[in-house]
């Protein structure tokens, strides 16, 4: 994942929605975007009129780009073996980005996936049963994932704190700070709003 040192709330005003960067802060009034939904900058306020192609396809490009949290060079990697894979290529494109081990994470037992990185860095993650602490590891159906002792009582808290969260359906709890893979993840069963189409359209200009 790349490393963003900008304040990530103004990423999600630049973006003009949510992107739920910072956990359950963004369903709370404290949320800068609720009080400032404008972009960011001297000339925020000013609304931009229509928008090119190009523009639109970039926006799209640079929100999902933003909602993982990679950087440009990343997300094209995974653009490019999203279009060598079989399949459309948009729905590639998210598989992938879904099937990294900080997102699993992050469906599991995270506010955010920021939050979720951090706790993969940190070696407080195993998958079967190894310790993994590449953020970019990419999951497979029946991998187990689990929450190691040191980052148990976070899981716990965050669990607290969200309690209707549940996560997708390609993914179970199957016990105590503990997940598995049941499926790949396809389109219908992913929150992310995401239009696939104007991305796939940004990389083929």
């Amino acid at each position: 994942m790349g490393r963003q040192t900008s304040a990530r709330c103004k990423l999600c005003r630049r973006e003009g929605e949510k992107l739920f960067l910072k956990g359950e802060k963004c369903a709370t009034e404290k949320c800068p975007f609720s009080r400032r939904s404008y972009a960011p900058g001297q000339h925020g306020k000013v609304p931009v009129r229509g928008g090119s192609e190009y523009r639109i396809r970039l926006r799209e490009k640079q929100k999902a780009r933003r909602i993982y949290g990679l950087s440009e060079g990343q997300f094209e990697k995974y653009f490019e073996q999203a279009s060598s894979s079989r399949g459309a290529t948009g729905e590639m494109l998210l598989e992938l980005l879904e099937r990294r081990l900080d997102n699993v994470v992050f469906r599991l037992f995270s506010s955010s996936r920021q939050a979720a990185r951090q706790m993969v860095l940190h070696g407080g993650i195993e998958v079967n049963g190894r310790k993994v602490n590449i953020p970019s590891f990419k999951v497979k159906v029946n991998d187990v994932i689990k929450v190691r002792p040191s980052y148990a009582a976070l899981a716990k808290l965050t669990a607290e704190k969200t309690p209707d969260r549940t996560p997708p359906t390609w993914l179970v709890l199957s016990g105590e700070n503990e997940g598995k893979i049941v499926a790949l993840p396809k389109r219908e069963e992913i929150d992310t709003t995401v239009e696939l189409h104007l991305i796939v359209e940004y990389y083929s200009r």
